[in-house]
């Protein structure tokens, strides 16, 4: 790992900057904003001021003009205490140098705090090594612009060159540290592989979803097990994978990373193995965070990561969770209990249309509809059952009576 690139942002306060241009509307640039200092809060730092600007495209220098960053750099030093700017888009290395000499604090964008969010949860090796790889990735770009000369990872006689400059040397310790990784990852993969091969003829689900929408709290009353959940982007890194029997009925049921809008290429790069569980499922549970503003653009993010995944036609449940939430956020206490009944079932009926009736409302914290699901998801399951293994019976048995 090169030190130089680790950050830690405990107790930090910070800034956001993002830019409205051609592609990018006022109202999408706040969604995204709001989205940043959730991830601001997840890493550890407080977000205390947004900016923004309008530009038909980024300044190829400091991403934004002279003037919005004089007006920035005049806030940092009338407040005195904002260690980090945030910016919502990817930097290159030279502006990334540009913009911390002109505000004089540290600069990063929002692919560096997704990596330091992922690095800080990753726990176990693969996940470790695959968060490391896409940090090295990140860096290896920006190293001419941001360059600040990295540690002898290589340490000792040998490791440079004949007439290599720093840099050069910097950037070939890096490229050979990602080979590293990438054999490692290899060797990782091949056990996992071996791993999914021995569970057998068994049917397998996957829950996916965008980050923090209850996949975990999910798997938890489904599966009856203890995962990790956190009201928190990106609480679950590692896949988990637990055996659950319903009525007789075994099937295995696989808990995913979320996804995010602008998710570095790099992390979905270094965990397209970790996301081999939901290329290889049978089924896909699409959990989706229905208290959410935004939640049908979040829908459509998960589906373009699962198209790009080559595994959107598979069969989908959507479960639309939080809706304890949905409730209180949408109906003002005064609203008549038949008027809160009809704008509900118009809710339901658009959905059910949608996704030709493979969908469920449900709240995971209070476990309204589970029951539900779980009859649904049994009956998905048993009928993969028949389709695949026609002659066999030894998968499950119909409850008696």
């Amino acid at each position: 790992m090169i030190e130089k690139a680790k950050k830690s942002f405990q107790e930090e306060n910070a800034i956001l900057v993002g830019l409205v241009h051609k592609t990018q509307t006022e109202h999408h640039l706040r969604e995204y904003l709001d989205e940043l200092a959730f991830l601001t809060e997840t890493a550890g730092a407080r977000a205390k001021k947004r900016f923004y600007q309008k530009l038909p495209h980024p300044d190829s220098k400091t991403f934004i003009g002279s003037g919005k960053l004089e007006e920035i750099r005049e806030y940092i030093v009338r407040h005195g205490d904002i260690h980090v700017a945030i910016f919502d888009d990817e930097l290159t290395g030279s502006q990334i140098s540009n913009i911390e000499k002109a505000l004089g604090i540290k600069v990063i964008d929002r692919s560096d705090l997704i990596l330091d969010i992922f690095a800080g949860r990753a726990k176990t090796a693969q996940a470790k090594a695959q968060v490391e790889l896409a940090q090295y990735q990140y860096l290896l770009p920006r190293l001419k612009g941001m360059w600040k000369h990295l540690e002898r990872l290589g340490g000792g006689i040998g490791t440079r060159g004949p007439g290599e400059t720093e840099i050069e040397t910097d950037r070939r310790i890096v490229r050979d540290k990602i080979a590293l990784l990438r054999k490692k990852l290899e060797g990782i993969d091949k056990q996992a592989f071996t791993q999914r091969k021995e569970r057998g003829e068994f049917i397998r689900v996957a829950l996916v979803g965008y980050t923090n929408v209850g996949k975990s709290t999910l798997m938890n009353l489904l599966s009856k097990s203890e995962v990790f959940a956190e009201n928190k982007l990106f609480a679950t890194l590692d896949t988990t994978t637990r055996k659950v029997v319903l009525e007789n009925t075994p099937f295995l049921l696989s808990d995913t990373v979320g996804f995010i809008r602008k998710l570095p290429h790099h992390l979905v790069e270094s965990f397209k193995s970790t996301l081999d569980e939901v290329k290889e499922s049978d089924i896909l549970l699409h959990v989706v965070d229905i208290s959410h503003p935004q939640f049908e653009d979040q829908m459509k993010v998960v589906k373009k990561t699962l198209q790009d995944l080559g595994c959107y036609d598979k069969p989908v449940i959507t479960v639309f969770n939080k809706m304890d939430l949905y409730v209180a956020n949408t109906f003002d206490e005064w609203l008549d209990e038949d008027t809160k009944a009809r704008l509900l079932d118009e809710l339901t009926q658009k959905w059910i249309n949608e996704t030709q009736g493979n969908c469920i409302f449900i709240s995971a914290t209070l476990k309204q509809n589970v029951h539900e699901l779980r009859k649904i998801l049994l009956g998905k399951v048993r009928e993969l059952y028949h389709i695949r293994y026609p002659y066999k019976t030894i998968f499950y048995s119909e409850p008696q009576g």
